[in-house]
């Protein structure tokens, strides 16, 4: 782990109760509260810095998205100020940065240009009348704790979802940084076949000023790593291209610099709250919904990876929510969490969302004081800092660890990398959602069934697994389950007792060593309620050890307690044991060979016992 991640990992632990002077309802309000105790002067130094990168990253990208989603550039830059400090004080994670998206500016442009023409004043209007719904839809679904969506994402998701966005990011900005023209729309594996089937286009000026930028990012980081390597990579990027086109003229070069921008603050605007306008974006909101909120759930959880935070839903939720809706009166469409600059804000050693509203506060400097030194800055060198930025997002050792350790999960990671290169961002984590869903459930609706049985060696006489050929009781089985026994498992736990019933038809008594099941269903219960009521149609019983409080509430209802009756239940292993071996055929136990508990012994008219050699093989 580098500096910058150990810096940002040990901030990134929860505050100590003492240390927040606000009770419960105030942080629920005010939740910047809980880390704002953490602020102190090498805080603010690391956010400061990460700020302002960030700041100078945005600046690019928020013309670039603005002009996607059909709106005027500046619109993209407004989406990055207010939404964006209001996202980072009312959301959860310290690291994400909210702001204009390349998907949500994608999906804005295709379901708004058909209602109005991109870049008009209606259109403009009818896409802050979105932004304001998608922040109500945000927010309505934070405030219902619908949060606990994002638990559906697992690790193995957001590594793989994770790794294809930073393929993504690198795919973006290959036409900035060789200066090759790549048409609008290119899907990702396109992209590369384009780049070497156009070799004879590449710009040797732009993709110098690029690599210098590119090489000294990276000297920086390894060699000099207390030093914002990503500032002085702009700034050497910058000479190299001043000095190339001084000496070779900028019509020559082809090097382009991301240009004056309109130095304004973001003016008050208004949506169209009339009932036509919002019936006809209701369907549009939800989609950009669900999108937003999977894009900053997804971003925040896969930074907080890497930081060791953790995350709430419920309040991300909330302050996407808040975020979109202050945007819609402040001239910002529709915004979420940025991969490129969480990413960016993350390996810029920010240590609080206090970077983020700098990151803000800075950008309206620019706006305002310095936006014609933009012009100078190339795009070349952005594009090598987002290649910095995005081989920062590959997690190499878990994605390791996965391949190493499960096939399964392997097929999740892969599948969900290659549906975050071809897919909307959206449909990808679904797709992992959904592969991750479908192996969870496939383990869990086949719990294993351990045929037990005591071991003598032991002076406390613990169970261990059967061994093949070694004896066990002829009138009672001994069963644990490891797994839940829903409606799911049913089938597969209902053929198993089949089975082992079938097989040994005078074990007639089963006891379920049940501290392993997590919990039961009104399915599961039924089940063991039939079972029940078979042996004791065969003179037996089923009996339970050391049941959970969550399976046993289940068990407990009247419907299916009075199948097990009261006895059934017990606590202490040896009295379970004791308490069934007198409920055993003593004409049975008369003439058994196994003798595998001690309380045969005492069995009237037993017959002598084996030797523990012959009894019970070695382990």
């Amino acid at each position: 782990m580098n500096d910058v991640s150990l810096t940002v990992a040990v901030a990134a632990q929860p505050v100590p109760a003492q240390r927040i002077p606000a009770t419960g309802r105030m942080l629920a309000l005010l939740p910047f509260l809980r880390w704002w105790p953490l602020v102190n002067a090498g805080v603010l130094k690391g956010d400061l810095l990460a700020g302002l990168i960030g700041a100078i990253i945005v600046l690019p990208q928020g013309v670039a998205f603005a002009t996607l989603a059909g709106m005027p550039p500046e619109y993209g830059l407004y989406a990055a100020m207010v939404p964006a400090v209001i996202a980072a004080l009312w959301g959860s994670s310290w690291h994400l940065v909210s702001g204009p998206t390349n998907a949500i500016s994608l999906v804005v442009f295709a379901t708004m240009s058909s209602l109005a023409e991109p870049g008009s004043a209606d259109y403009v209007t009818l896409v802050l009348t979105l932004t304001f719904m998608v922040g109500l839809m945000q927010l309505a679904m934070g405030m219902a704790r619908l949060g606990t969506l994002v638990n559906f994402i697992s690790h193995t998701v957001v590594i793989g979802f994770t790794a294809g966005a930073a393929l993504l990011i690198i795919a973006s900005q290959v036409k900035n940084f060789f200066g090759i023209h790549v048409p609008h729309g290119t899907m990702f594996f396109r992209i590369f076949g384009t780049l070497f089937s156009h070799t004879n286009e590449i710009n040797p000026y732009v993709v110098t000023v690029g690599l210098v930028t590119l090489l000294s990012g990276i000297a920086v980081r390894n060699w000099l790593p207390k030093i914002p390597y990503m500032i002085v990579a702009m700034l050497v990027g910058s000479l190299v291209a001043l000095t190339l086109n001084e000496s070779f003229g900028a019509d020559a070069t082809g090097i382009k610099t991301i240009g004056a921008l309109p130095g304004a603050l973001p003016p008050l605007s208004m949506p169209h709250f009339s009932f036509d306008t919002l019936r006809e974006l209701v369907s549009v909101a939800v989609a950009v919904t669900g999108l937003a909120l999977t894009e900053a759930a997804s971003i925040a959880r896969s930074i907080a990876l890497k930081s060791g935070q953790r995350i709430d839903g419920n309040q991300e939720f909330i302050g996407q929510g808040l975020s979109n809706i202050f945007g819609a009166f402040f001239s910002g469409y529709p915004s979420s969490g940025s991969f490129n600059r969480s990413g960016l804000n993350f390996e810029a050693g920010a240590r609080t969302p206090l970077a983020a509203v700098f990151s803000a506060g800075f950008l309206v400097l620019v706006l305002l004081v310095v936006a014609p030194l933009a012009a100078y800055l190339p795009i070349a060198s952005m594009a090598a800092i987002l290649f910095l930025v995005a081989w920062g997002l590959f997690d190499f050792h878990h994605i390791g660890s996965i391949i190493r350790t499960s096939r399964a999960e392997t097929a999740v990671l892969i599948s969900t990398l290659i549906a975050t290169l071809v897919m909307h961002l959206e449909f990808a984590i679904l797709v992992g959602m959904l592969l991750s869903l479908i192996l969870y459930l496939n383990r869990t609706s086949q719990p294993a069934l351990r045929v037990l049985v005591p071991n003598s060696q032991e002076p406390q006489r613990k169970f261990h697994l059967l061994h093949a050929g070694e004896a066990e009781c002829p009138q009672m089985k001994i069963v644990r389950i490891e797994g839940s026994i829903y409606f799911g498992a049913v089938n597969h736990v209902g053929e198993q007792l089949h089975d082992m019933a079938e097989g040994k038809p005078q074990q007639r008594h089963l006891l379920l060593m049940a501290k392993s099941i997590n919990f039961v269903d009104i399915a599961g219960a039924e089940l063991l309620a039939e079972e029940a009521r078979r042996r004791r149609r065969q003179g037996g019983r089923l009996w339970f050890y050391s049941v959970r409080q969550s399976a046993e509430e289940m068990l407990h209802k009247p419907e299916y307690f009075r199948e097990f009756g009261a006895d059934a239940f017990f606590a202490s292993k040896r009295g379970a044991i004791e308490h069934i071996v007198g409920q055993l055929d003593t004409s049975i136990c008369a003439d058994c060979k196994a003798r595998i508990f001690e309380e045969c012994r005492r069995l009237p008219g037993a017959a002598s016992p084996q030797t523990d050699t012959e009894r019970v093989k070695p382990l």
